[in-house]
């Protein structure tokens, strides 16, 4: 589907990584892979800012008969340094990881570390005002030590809650940042477990209570029974909190892959639930993804929901046809940077009146906004 605002708004060649958290620790090049999955929110001035991922990766991770990798450290007020591993032990079909052959279970090590950049937009999102190197975010303790991934923004009442992936061989967790005026964020805790991905906040409260979409990973899912309208694997449960650091899981479960489709048959969350606002039979609205298998990768569509008001169990209305797919037009001029293809990656949302500014990341590399129109999620 087509819509009148669609376009790039930050690509890898716009981060100056000269002010990059890493800039100065390592005696190796790194370059940016991309400038991806950004959350979105609206400041106090009007403006919208992204916090934008940053995955700074080796130029030549492979040396010396060795793949290399980066990790931060807590030694000497904290340092970035580089780990390595012979090449006969790995597996780098991925561009972005290596699989470590030995072991019981699958280990893998990332070919770049991530960090948090936000980025100041203008209202309608369109066109960049600032870029905050000065509030970048980046590793700050063991949990955290192969980076900080894929922010989503949520504003409830008068305070914003920022849920993060943290990445380290202790766990691979949800971690919370929390802000009085959307910019300057303060780490509060780790709040979700391991391989829990893709928290979203509800943006306000349902009978006084936090609610979360979140998205439990493993390797093992029992198997419905024959006939069954669902496939079984990773789906999108919720989970409700009194002060949005502990969580309990909700005993029924969100929105799971249709059996009747591949395009979903793996699904997460994407953008935090609103409040639809101008929309008849409105609910919350909520912007996933859905991954149809192909190759390593998959097919990354941005899919939609409009759930209960005050039962976020119960879907009104959805559609099974995708809300944004990836635009190869708009990646052309990247093409000597792109190494995925078929993803689009929704992550955040804001109110732009009577549309929805949508920001994506598109290919794992840049930064997509959308202007999608309110009437689009109508009955």
């Amino acid at each position: 589907m087509m819509y009148d605002i669609d376009k790039l708004v930050l690509v890898p060649d716009d981060i100056d990584l000269g002010r990059s958290p890493l800039a100065g620790h390592l005696d190796a090049e790194t370059y940016v892979l991309g400038a991806f999955n950004p959350a979105l929110t609206r400041l106090p001035n009007g403006n919208l800012l992204m916090m934008v991922r940053v995955a700074e990766a080796l130029r030549e991770p492979v040396f010396d008969n060795h793949i290399h990798s980066i990790r931060w450290e807590d030694m000497n007020g904290g340092q970035f340094v580089l780990d390595e591993w012979p090449l006969e032990h790995v597996d780098t079909a991925d561009p972005r990881k290596f699989m470590l052959r030995s072991g019981g279970w699958k280990i893998m090590a990332l070919t770049s570390l991530s960090w948090l950049l936000p980025v100041e937009l203008t209202p309608d999102g369109t066109e960049r005002v600032a870029i905050h190197y000065d509030r970048a975010i980046g590793p700050r303790n063991s949990l955290q030590c192969y980076g900080v991934e894929d922010a989503r923004i949520s504003k409830v009442g008068e305070r914003w809650l920022m849920t993060t992936c943290s990445v380290s061989p202790e766990r691979h967790s949800t971690t919370l940042y929390t802000s009085d005026n959307g910019l300057d964020w303060t780490f509060a805790d780790i709040v979700l477990d391991h391989q829990n991905k893709d928290m979203l906040i509800f943006e306000g409260l349902i009978d006084g209570h936090y609610w979360a979409q979140t998205r439990p990973l493993g390797d093992l899912y029992f198997a419905y029974p024959p006939g069954s309208e669902w496939r079984a694997g990773p789906s999108i449960n919720l989970a409700h909190s009194p002060d949005a650091l502990f969580w309990k899981p909700h005993a029924r479960p969100g929105i799971r892959p249709h059996a009747a489709t591949l395009a979903t048959a793996r699904m997460g969350g994407g953008s935090p639930p609103v409040l639809t606002r101008g929309i008849e039979a409105g609910g919350w609205l909520t912007l996933w993804h859905g991954v149809e298998p192909k190759e390593i990768v998959g097919i990354y569509r941005t899919y939609w929901s409009i759930l209960d008001a005050d039962d976020p169990s119960i879907v009104l209305r959805t559609d099974d046809a995708p809300l944004l797919e990836a635009n190869p037009e708009l990646t052309r001029p990247l093409e000597h940077q792109m190494y995925v293809r078929d993803v689009v990656f929704t992550t955040g949302i804001a109110d732009g009146g009577d549309h929805y500014v949508v920001a994506s990341g598109e290919a794992d590399l840049a930064c997509r906004i959308t202007h999608i129109p309110k009437s689009r999620f109508a009955p």
